[in-house]
């Protein structure tokens, strides 16, 4: 009876929006394409401000950066503050992620950080001369065979590399430092090193050791209004029918989380 009397008023509402797993395109990734429903509806709901709860290892740096410009795009819009909370992990596009909201909240043991650009691949010319196998490759554009696990690694390749991960670094960088400032300690943070929570609240990645319920109850009241939000799982994912997408896709996420002995 109470919320058809508009005088009363409502409980704060809050929504919360979950970032779990790797970044990327793939289809249980998080990715700007499939949250971009959930976010844009999370910041119509009039609601007292937006909490993310994240736990990704990271991923694509494009997706990355594509999910935390809408966020903020919308925050800015709606004037809505964002509250980051990180679960087991907030590394690299986890973090940059983190970095979009206006207050990012950790566990003690939470690991944080890795701001940085990773290549990672596999190589098999060895393999393949021991088997007999012989690699025809015929391009045009002498870079069209860059990183080809079945070439042996070239020092060009290598330097072609960092070239193409410089920017990329540096845009992760000026992310970081736009979003948290001053709060920034005078140290080396940003050669993708990884902290737990309470050393990352020193060094200012972080503003504070909470959890996601007791702090939004501290600030909007113990009847304040959690709504979870999250991608709804397809048809066929819900009946099993993608096996063997998903067997990739979690060989992609094992390799991500056991960066991090998780």
């Amino acid at each position: 009876m109470k919320r058809f009397i508009p005088f009363l008023g409502r409980p704060p509402l809050v929504p919360v929006i979950r970032l779990q797993g790797g970044i990327g395109t793939g289809r249980n990734a998080l990715s700007d394409a499939t949250l971009a429903p959930v976010i844009e509806k999370a910041f119509r709901m009039k609601s007292a401000a937006v909490a993310l709860a994240i736990n990704s290892p990271g991923g694509s740096p494009v997706q990355s950066s594509l999910i935390a410009a809408r966020i903020r795009r919308l925050a800015a819009e709606r004037e809505v503050k964002v509250y980051s909370f990180v679960e087991d992990v907030a590394a690299s596009g986890g973090y940059w992620l983190a970095c979009a909201g206006d207050e990012i909240w950790v566990d003690d043991s939470s690991l944080v950080g890795s701001i940085g650009v990773i290549f990672a691949s596999f190589g098999f010319p060895e393999l393949m001369a021991r088997q007999g196998i012989e690699r025809r490759v015929v391009t045009a554009g002498r870079s069209k065979t860059l990183a080809d696990p079945f070439l042996p690694q070239k020092p060009e390749d290598i330097e072609r590399l960092k070239a193409l991960q410089g920017p990329i670094h540096e845009a992760f960088i000026a992310h970081v430092k736009a979003r948290r400032g001053a709060r920034l300690a005078d140290a080396d943070l940003f050669n993708a090193d990884v902290w737990t929570g309470r050393a990352a609240v020193d060094l200012g990645l972080a503003d504070g050791i909470g959890h996601l319920v007791p702090r939004m109850k501290e600030v909007f009241g113990d009847k304040v209004r959690l709504v979870p939000m999250g991608v709804k799982r397809g048809l066929l994912a819900r009946f099993g029918l993608s096996l063997a997408d998903d067997l990739l896709q979690s060989v992609e996420d094992r390799a991500l989380w056991a960066r991090y002995g998780l």
